[in-house]
């Protein structure tokens, strides 16, 4: 490969950031994020010493195994939310409820961090919603791609009248279109 063949540095850097910016907008990235990040303080500090001088404190709790479990599920919560989007909500909903049992079983939580962390994290994963359809760059029209399902939410009303076997009406000739839908008018 010679040296007119090989890539410039920054093409292939752009081209790697342009890819994680589209990896990232596709999922909950910054609630799994904060959940992910949640977990390391609830399980780090009932086994941590904090040394002042020449006295050493040991935060300790005799949950201390409870702490490490809620701390590695957040930590795979967080996970699902970047790897399963698709099961944000459950992620987004089990990280609130640990982080809110952190708070007795984990030294507050945390210290709290944790606890807010994970309470945030996990709003953000529930609250989370595929974007809309990419447009391209030369204006509007049609989009590129479709993020999501596509649901007609307008109909194309029926042209000619009733029970032209369009699927819009039946063969009763009652339908939303032409105003008649079997419904008597009281008055």
């Amino acid at each position: 490969m010679s040296a007119e063949q090989r890539p410039e540095p920054n093409e292939t850097r752009g081209g790697k950031r342009q890819a994680f910016r589209e990896w990232r907008g596709q999922r909950p990235f910054w609630g799994g994020l904060l959940t992910i990040l949640a977990g390391v303080p609830i399980m780090y500090l009932p086994y941590a010493n904090l040394t002042i001088g020449s006295l050493t404190v040991r935060m300790a709790t005799t949950a201390g195994a409870g702490s490490l479990i809620i701390g590695v599920l957040l930590v795979v919560l967080g996970l699902t939310m970047w790897f399963q989007p698709a099961s944000r909500v459950f992620a987004g909903v089990a990280a609130i409820l640990l982080a809110l049992v952190s708070l007795v079983v984990s030294n507050f939580g945390g210290l709290v961090v944790g606890f807010l962390m994970g309470l945030i994290g996990g709003a953000l994963g529930v609250s989370w919603a595929p974007g809309g359809p990419a447009r391209s760059e030369e204006g509007p029209g049609e989009p590129d791609r479709v993020v999501g399902p596509v649901i007609a939410t307008n109909p194309a009303p029926a042209a000619g009248g009733p029970g032209l076997g369009n699927g819009l009406d039946d063969l009763s000739g009652t339908s939303p279109t032409n105003g008649r839908n079997g419904r008597h008018r009281a008055g």
